[in-house]
């Protein structure tokens, strides 16, 4: 009988052939208006070679055949999707991305040749003592906000801010993939200022590169910490563009003898999928050994890790405006430098605290975590924390 073929061409694409005039098409929907179209032609009913029923059937397993392959394609995608979430992929990781971005700067002659055979010296110097090349990092902004804020009287009541954050931004090694290793830097500028965490980052490098936390982090996972999460990676995190989250961020502070807890805001507590509650935590951490009334707070606590699903940014600090409504000021990895600058300016009106600033309305993904720091653990608190992260993640919010 008239059999339709069914082929691949080898890249993918699947292909039909008509079972009447052997027509390929390479896709369904148009294969089903062809052979319609020769049904409207002569009723194949008269002494045809296929009859009405026969084709309805054809076309039946036509369509199934194409929904499973179409599904089959899908998984694939998904499959591949998480190897690149989880910098599983084999593409190589921060050096590998790194070298190819400059190479690409060249061929382009947006980058001359002796400049990228510096920045790879340059680079591999960085990755060989494990130090961040500071060549994305901005200081002073956090100073600079205390003093605008002073002057500020418009709409501002009260503000709190972190101690001293360098902000800092993902480079041509981890663009797409860095903003959780790069929350990380920032933080752990801020623990430096802190002599309360000195003891705790004796053994760190100033601010490690992102391959550097990479390592950190499988240390942490080899004392025991997370092995679920651990899992999810293989085990390994260096030389791959893994993204990391609030688990691992625990983990590693963790490790490294710092106190902090995950809180989980698993789900909207407002109206139009707004999360009240996450901002009136973070009111809560800034201000609770805050004295008096003054109106600029700048707090000794450091700033705050906020992850959602796909991205990460960094609290520091909370504005509570005169009609009460609060605002967080954010510093996010994607912000380059050129941008962070701008608030380092003297006499700022205040318009580039627009990319600080997310109210209410302005957090609206489905769930948040944050990673909050607050003090120093001994041994045993360490190990009890170690024991306790092999079976529990986070604590919920109701």
């Amino acid at each position: 009988g008239n059999c339709v073929s069914f082929s691949d061409t080898g890249n993918g694409k699947q292909l039909y052939e008509c079972p009447m005039c052997s027509l390929t098409c390479t896709n369904i929907q148009i294969l089903e208006e062809h052979v319609d179209l020769h049904l409207e032609e002569h009723s194949f009913s008269e002494g045809g070679n296929i009859g009405d029923l026969e084709l309805a059937q054809w076309l039946q397993t036509e369509e199934d055949k194409w929904q499973r392959s179409e599904e089959e394609k899908q998984e694939r995608e998904e499959f591949k999707k998480l190897q690149r979430q989880y910098g599983l992929d084999n593409s190589g990781g921060y050096k590998q991305q790194f070298l190819k971005n400059m190479e690409r700067e060249v061929d382009r002659g947006r980058m001359q040749p002796f400049e990228y055979h510096k920045r790879k010296a340059d680079m591999m110097e960085c990755l060989a003592f494990g130090i961040d090349d500071g060549k994305t990092k901005t200081s002073g902004v956090i100073e600079a906000l205390c003093k605008y804020y002073q002057n500020e009287n418009k709409d501002v009541r009260r503000v709190w801010l972190s101690t001293g954050v360098d902000h800092f931004h993902s480079s041509l090694g981890d663009k797409g993939w860095g903003c959780g290793y790069r929350n990380f830097q920032m933080l752990l500028s801020s623990l430096w200022q802190n002599s309360l965490y000195h003891d705790c980052l004796r053994d760190t490098t100033l601010i490690p590169s992102i391959p550097k936390i990479q390592s950190m982090i499988e240390d942490a996972w080899r004392e025991g910490f997370d092995p679920h999460g651990a899992s999810h990676f293989n085990n390994r995190l260096h030389g791959s563009k893994a993204w990391i989250g609030a688990c691992e961020i625990y983990s590693l502070l963790t490790s490294l003898r710092i106190k902090c807890q995950i809180i989980d805001f698993h789900k909207p507590t407002g109206p139009m999928g707004t999360h009240p509650r996450l901002f009136e935590w973070v009111l809560r951490y800034y201000s609770t050994d805050s004295e008096g009334g003054a109106k600029v707070v700048c707090t000794s606590k450091p700033p705050i890790y906020l992850q959602h699903q796909g991205h990460s940014r960094t609290v520091v600090g909370i504005e509570e405006k005169k009609n009460k409504t609060l605002c967080l000021l954010l510093f996010d990895p994607g912000c380059p430098s050129q941008e962070m600058q701008k608030l380092l300016k003297q006499n700022s009106d205040g318009t580039s605290l627009k990319l600080l600033r997310r109210f209410v309305g302005g957090l609206k993904e489905k769930q948040y975590q944050i990673v909050a720091v607050d003090g120093v653990l001994s041994m045993e608190e360490k190990a009890a924390r170690c024991c306790a992260s092999q079976v529990l993640t986070a604590e919920k919010i109701p």
